[in-house]
């Protein structure tokens, strides 16, 4: 059975209300259903919108799909780490969750963020996908690219033919970890169309919200691993996504926040300081206060 697999009326969605955020598009249909009126946007104005330093970022309303605010949301850039919750549904897509993954020497041989996984250990794809999303590990995202694919570029084609599938078209991806390569990019947008998706995955939902999680090493050995989402410790309404940093990219976060019903989901690229944290708090809060009042 495949874990994760998106019904296509929300991948058709989720293209059609992040395609613009100047004027509400005309509806796309799958086929064999009726027409269905497209939902009113709510297009806040960018000037009522508190200022956050990312060079782009878009917020959307993550029960809808629908923006409330962006800037240079379209701008082909580095997503650093955040491209790993592409990853992370690939490997879902596959199922085979308690599969055993044995670590070979090209697994490990990575920059760091590293979890310390060595060569003939062996763990479950479950095991090593929530240790991969709470603290980014690097080594585990080869592995698991792998395990799944048999190498990385293979792997990679698989990022792009999911990416393509959620509409996100200003994206190409090279390696499953977000480490700087030649061609790799992506936008806000696209990055919001990922979020967007990858938030209807049960076990990412729940990987992502954990600010701790124990993990197993083969040896017996546990550790607790720190999230590396600080909004998690300082936002109460946050429960989750995915962050990312590199040179090339800056400080990038994808994040999510719930209130009384309401979600946003906001994306962040490009942040040159280390504020994104409290940028992120100030503009989800402000977007969660936005849908209330509609």
């Amino acid at each position: 059975m495949m874990i994760g697999k998106l019904p296509s009326l929300f991948a058709c969605l989720s293209v059609m209300m992040l395609s613009a955020c100047a004027a509400p598009p005309a509806p796309v249909m799958p086929m064999g259903m009726a027409p269905q009126p497209a939902p009113q946007a709510h297009y806040i104005k960018a000037a009522s919108a508190p200022t956050i330093r990312a060079a782009s970022y878009l917020l959307v309303d993550a029960n809808t799909g629908i923006p409330i605010v962006a800037h240079n949301a379209d701008t082909k850039r580095a997503v650093a780490s955040t491209q790993k919750i592409i990853t992370a549904m690939v490997v879902l897509d596959q199922g085979n969750l308690d599969d055993r993954v044995t670590i070979t020497s090209t697994d490990v041989s990575v920059e760091p963020t590293r979890m310390g996984i060595r060569p003939g250990e062996t763990y479950t794809r479950r095991a090593l996908l929530y240790a991969f999303l709470v603290k980014s590990a690097n080594d585990i995202g080869k592995a698991l690219a792998r395990d799944v694919a048999g190498s990385q570029s293979a792997f990679a084609s698989m990022m792009n033919a999911k990416a393509r599938s959620l509409g996100m078209s200003s994206s190409y991806f090279v390696n499953p970890h977000g480490l700087t390569e030649g061609g790799q990019h992506s936008t806000a947008r696209d990055m919001a169309r990922a979020g967007l998706a990858a938030w209807r995955y049960p076990i990412i939902r729940d990987a992502v919200r954990q600010q701790y999680h124990t993990f197993r090493f083969a040896s017996g050995k546990k550790i607790t691993l720190h999230n590396t989402n600080e909004l998690l410790g300082r936002m109460p309404e946050c429960n989750g996504m995915k962050t990312g940093y590199t040179n090339a990219a800056g400080r990038c976060l994808i994040s999510c926040a719930t209130s009384g019903g309401r979600s946003v989901i906001l994306v962040q690229l490009g942040t040159k300081t280390k504020y994104i944290w409290d940028d992120g708090r100030l503009l989800m809060s402000w977007g969660l206060r936005q849908l209330g009042r509609s």
